[in-house]
């Protein structure tokens, strides 16, 4: 590995915990009981993706929502099901990060939407935590509010050029595979984050092979 100048994190499964089958159990309650086949981790619908990249807006994602459902739904059942899978952001990953601005610039790149982004912020301001995670990132870059998601190269080079940064000086860690091979095709040096993996545990390991 080259020397490390910048660490960009992602947001769902790497900061913040998830849970996908919460999700799509509380859809099966709703009578949509393939929601596993349109919204996963690895794949979605047209749908997440419009809503991903901000061309839909919140009231449009939930009418679509509904169209799946074989019985009625309140639109306040949809967005509880769908925040279902957002579980909490330990506080010692944010102090984690926090020692790391001493040495790295650091960054989020995340998929995510604007009902989600309302959720887990309004989660962490309820803990006191949403200042030190905004105090925690040199640049937050949400793909509803970029027009771009991961693994689009388009997504990853967008960041690299607006704080401009040099791939090759640049960390990128996601738990999602395919999100790994579109930084490694942007030129960055990216880390898959395995299930059950922390931060805390695997970049203080990678910063020190780096210097081995």
């Amino acid at each position: 590995m080259k020397e490390i100048k910048n660490i960009i994190f992602d947001l769902g499964g790497v900061l913040l915990n998830l849970d996908y089958f919460r999700t799509i159990r509380e859809f099966q309650k709703l009578g949509i009981e393939n929601f596993e086949k349109l919204y996963s981790q690895k794949n979605q619908s047209s749908v997440f993706d419009d809503f991903e990249t901000g061309k839909i807006n919140p009231q449009d994602f939930i009418s679509n929502i509904d169209t799946f459902s074989k019985k009625k739904t309140d639109e306040k059942d949809i967005i509880v099901a769908w925040n279902a899978m957002l579980l909490d952001l330990p506080p010692e990953r944010l102090n984690f990060i926090k020692s790391l601005k001493s040495k790295y610039r650091i960054f989020l790149l995340s998929n995510t939407n604007e009902i989600h982004i309302d959720s887990f912020e309004k989660r962490l301001q309820s803990n006191n935590l949403l200042q030190q995670y905004y105090n925690c990132f040199e640049g937050l870059y949400y793909s509803c509010r970029i027009g771009l998601r991961k693994p689009d190269l388009n997504c990853f080079n967008f960041v690299l050029k607006t704080k401009k940064l040099l791939p090759r000086e640049t960390l990128f860690i996601d738990d999602s595979i395919q999100h790994i091979k579109g930084a490694t095709e942007a030129g960055m040096q990216a880390v898959l984050l395995e299930k059950n993996a922390s931060i805390i545990q695997i970049v203080p390991d990678i910063i020190q092979s780096i210097h081995r």
